[in-house]
């Protein structure tokens, strides 16, 4: 049997997906859009590493958007707030890397 976690949808509908995640869903769960929770849609938490897991620390400044966006929602911002910004906005908003 494969590998697996749980994910809240857009609609709130919790959804088991096989592991590796297809590379359009990751994105979406590293951006946000789509929540991992456990089985009976309580909140998930996360250790260090997991699929899921909100990024452990600032990305440098050299990082791509998406890893910024991913960031910065980690940091409290919601997934469409950080789509809009620049990547710039968010390095400014949300720590300058290294």
């Amino acid at each position: 049997m494969a590998d697996s976690i749980h994910v809240r949808g857009e609609g709130g509908m919790v959804i088991e997906m096989d592991l590796p995640l297809p590379d359009h869903i990751e994105h979406r769960v590293k951006t946000g859009h789509l929540r991992r929770v456990n089985a009976d849609g309580t909140p998930w938490r996360p250790e260090e590493g997991e699929v899921g897991a909100p990024p452990a620390s600032a990305p440098g400044v050299r990082a791509s958007k998406a890893d910024w966006i991913a960031w910065a929602v980690a940091c409290g911002a919601t997934a469409e707030e950080a789509e809009a910004a620049t990547r710039q906005d968010l390095i400014d908003a949300y720590g300058g890397g290294e």
